[in-house]
């Protein structure tokens, strides 16, 4: 008899548990929208949404079926999310929206729907950076455009007291793409003296490293020697 009772209440306390889990979560349209998502079926995106699953609804760690789907570069699933009205700048738990995601790994046909509907351009990751600062560091030519053209600010100064510009040279490579990405902040007005916390300079930064192009592009633009 103990036993029993013993088995029903454990039964009765998974089952509350795994309600409060799925309340949390969203219901099961939601569970169906964040797998479609994940997976790139637009097909089954569109039909969660039709069924009146929430289109923003988030998962444990905070992420929408938009930053999901913009986490795999899901191009379809995001613009059917992106056209029904998903929220572009939704954060989850560490401060990553599809906005900024997108920008930071080079999604760029992501990216571009994002700018299309409503992105703000003056939000900021969990260092404190734009979109335009891990774009310029991880060496995202085409998406550095994108985002200068959108109007993101040049001179942004994230928690660790570098720039888009600083982060191209200490955190780059001093390649084609890093040198690319160079002239196209300083031909955007990129503040060339614009030292960092320590007060290093970005052509100090290029000199210690040895990237010559760099140099040149930064003297050429008027960095004080």
């Amino acid at each position: 008899m103990l036993f029993e009772r013993l088995t029903v209440y454990l039964g009765l306390m998974t089952a509350m548990l795994t309600s409060a889990i799925t309340a949390a979560n969203g219901g099961v349209l939601e569970e169906q929208l964040r797998a479609a998502a994940e997976h790139g079926n637009a097909v089954q995106v569109e039909a969660a949404l039709q069924q009146g699953a929430s289109i923003d609804a988030k998962d444990s760690s905070g992420a929408t079926p938009l930053l999901i789907a913009t986490h795999k570069n899901q191009v379809d699933a995001a613009k059917v999310l992106i056209e029904a009205g998903a929220d572009v700048n939704a954060k989850d738990r560490i401060k990553d929206s599809p906005y900024l995601y997108a920008g930071a790994r080079g999604h760029n046909e992501i990216l571009k729907l994002t700018l299309a509907h409503g992105a703000d351009l003056k939000s900021t990751n969990r260092y404190g950076g734009t979109a335009l600062i891990p774009a310029a560091e991880r060496g995202h030519v085409e998406t550095v455009r994108l985002l200068i053209a959108a109007g993101v600010d040049v001179n942004h100064v994230n928690n660790l007291h570098w720039t888009a510009l600083l982060e191209a040279i200490l955190l780059g490579r001093g390649g084609p793409e890093h040198v690319e990405i160079v002239r196209q902040l300083v031909a955007a007005k990129a503040d060339v003296n614009l030292a960092d916390g320590e007060g290093v300079t970005p052509l100090q930064h290029a000199r210690k490293r040895g990237y010559k192009q760099i140099e040149e592009i930064l003297l050429g633009a008027g960095a004080r020697r």
